[in-house]
């Protein structure tokens, strides 16, 4: 069963300021991961699409670390494009899994998922078989659940981990107090998606199931500090690039009222 809380045997790290390390897993920053890497070890955060051990396993070895290094893995949400290599990856690194109890059923596939377009880009990348690629079922190790928060002080990391809904229902986010934060796919940037061009511009990604609710957890995360935001496609972005883009979501979402699938209005 997965636990609610981490485990009481976690080892007794110093606290350090991490670095962020993009791991690029498709061409153009379309697809990222990222590792938090400490003085020793590092947190991963998401792990890219089914079979991307090896695009992993080769930016670790860049920075003098393997698999074993890995403390901790945490799934910012349930898409394959962030889910699909979690299971293969605990495997090599004994690494416990951490994600939000409301994606718990598509993580498990229990329930397919589902997805809400947010654009041309949206309706013609779900007509295609990559976002419904399958990927290895697991249980998490680790659960949030409603709006608790978990601390990464046992990992080394001065930051926390907090539920952020709207781009999914289980969608989380970690916020460092190095300033940045990795955000999944609460925003994106660029043409399409990805570093193709306009990488400093935030868009929104092909899919999204509330953007009201995920204008006010940017907006919030502008006003706590936060100065960088990491993503799964594109960036990294400034805060006032998010916050230009959290004020048009909040327009966007106001003006065209069409019932979706958290049961919020979106476009």
């Amino acid at each position: 069963m997965p636990m609610a809380h981490p485990p009481s045997l976690c080892k007794d790290y110093p606290v350090s300021v991490p670095e962020i390390i993009r791991i690029p897993i498709l061409p153009f920053n379309m697809v990222n991961a990222h590792l938090i890497k400490k003085d020793k070890g590092a947190i991963l955060v998401d792990t890219g699409i089914p079979g991307s051990e090896k695009k992993i396993e080769r930016v670790l070895r860049q920075h003098q670390l393997t698999f074993k290094d890995i403390e901790l893995i945490i799934v910012t949400h349930a898409h394959t494009d962030h889910a699909g290599s979690a299971a293969r990856i605990r495997e090599r690194s004994g690494a416990p899994i951490l994600a939000h109890k409301d994606d718990v059923d598509y993580y498990t596939r229990k329930v397919p998922m589902s997805y809400c377009t947010t654009s041309w880009v949206g309706k013609l990348f779900v007509k295609t078989p990559v976002p419904h690629e399958p990927y290895e079922a697991f249980e998490p190790d680790i659960l949030l659940e409603n709006a608790e928060t978990m601390s990464l002080s046992d990992f080394g990391v001065e930051g926390v981990i907090r539920h952020t809904a709207g781009h999914t229902p289980g969608s989380i986010a970690v916020e460092l107090t190095s300033e940045d934060v990795l955000v999944g796919d609460l925003v994106a940037s660029g043409i399409l998606i990805g570093g193709i061009a306009f990488t400093g511009h935030a868009i929104r990604p092909p899919f999204e199931d509330d953007p009201q609710t995920v204008s006010q957890e940017l907006q919030r995360l502008v006003g706590s500090g936060f100065k960088r935001f990491h993503m799964g496609h594109g960036g990294p972005l400034g805060a006032d690039e998010v916050m230009r883009h959290a004020e048009s979501l909040r327009s966007l979402a106001a003006g065209r009222p069409v019932r979706g699938r958290l049961g919020h209005p979106v476009p």
